[in-house]
């Protein structure tokens, strides 16, 4: 077990080490950062000293190394647009894209499992079929037409909702959050809502195929047999063999989501990481789209490495797969 753990994370490593590299040539190709820091009017001289004190005059494996290095130590540098440091810039942002997440992660979980269950133990009627069909519109449709309709409907026409912003938010030390106010509960749905829309298909999609498999196996026909009561047969035993699955991609798809609110968060000027690096991608303010990178690409290699620990842990088998 501990030498799958240290491949593991030895590949974890290398994966992060890749993705530096990637953000290192962002800030080498995308152009010269001392022209994207300085003004008109400033003197050759001061560009040459800020060059210096950059360290811009070494080679690029030297660059690279204490790229990677800062990069560990949290210092992304300093925001071209803002003139802030990176880091806590991010951790400024990061609260709000969280609870984004969370809130679509439980409504996709709250949603798709129970209406997975209904499309596999009453298939063939016309209500799971019409199910089948809207999860079909809900794979198909991106989350910024969702975003636009549902602001369309709830915001527009009903006035029901905020169409934009957080609501008031609270400080707890250096987390804000939004779930201790009235208006900051109320600017979470609309938002959250299209961000979980396609994680409630595939949740659905999955637990239903698991469902019909389970259904068919022969724990279920012996349990049938015995007269057990169908809803503890399809709730106890069927659902809680199909969980796993669901458990596994729901932890994955955590990362995707945190990646790709980017979208739903422009559409509903929702203030988070997505935001606010398509604000860099407009300024062309590279340090933070190097650190949105890094940042997102270690949320995803954690989970995933800690999927794969978890997978050793319950099946043995996993340890010594080739």
């Amino acid at each position: 077990m501990l030498v799958f753990i240290i491949k593991r994370l030895g590949n974890a490593i290398l994966v992060m080490l890749a993705v530096a590299l990637l953000a290192f040539l962002i800030f080498r190709l995308a152009g010269d950062p001392v022209e994207l820091m300085v003004g008109e009017q400033t003197s050759q001289q001061d560009r040459a000293a800020l060059r210096e004190r950059l360290g811009l005059n070494d080679s690029l494996p030297t660059q690279y190394i204490r790229f990677v290095v800062n990069a560990a130590e949290g210092n992304f540098g300093v925001s071209y647009r803002n003139g802030q440091k990176v880091l806590p810039l991010i951790a400024e942002r990061f609260p709000a894209t969280l609870e984004l997440v969370f809130v679509a992660t439980l409504i996709s979980l709250v949603l798709g499992i129970p209406l997975g269950v209904l499309t596999a133990i009453k298939r063939g009627k016309w209500y799971t079929e019409g199910l089948q069909f809207l999860s079909i519109i809900g794979v198909s449709l991106p989350s910024f037409v969702v975003g636009i309709l549902l602001i369309l409907a709830f915001s527009v026409t009903m006035g029901w909702l905020p169409a934009f912003g957080r609501g008031d938010v609270v400080q707890i030390g250096w987390w804000s959050t939004g779930f201790l106010t009235q208006t900051g509960r109320a600017a979470l749905i609309l938002p959250s809502i299209a961000l979980s829309l396609y994680q409630i298909t595939l949740v659905m999609r999955l637990v239903r195929a698991e469902m019909l498999e389970v259904l068919r196996s022969d724990y279920v026909k012996f349990a049938r047999a015995r007269g057990i009561p169908r809803w503890r047969i399809y709730f106890r035993h069927a659902l809680r063999n199909c969980l796993m699955p669901v458990v596994t991609m729901t932890a994955m798809n955590v990362g995707s989501l945190i990646a790709f609110a980017l979208i739903t968060e422009t559409v509903f000027q929702w203030p988070g990481m997505g935001m606010l690096f398509i604000q860099a991608v407009t300024f062309l303010d590279i340090p933070v789209m190097a650190a949105y990178l890094c940042i997102i690409s270690f949320i995803f290699v954690v989970l995933n490495t800690l999927v794969d620990i978890a997978y050793a842990v319950i099946d043995p088998r996993l340890r010594t797969a080739r």
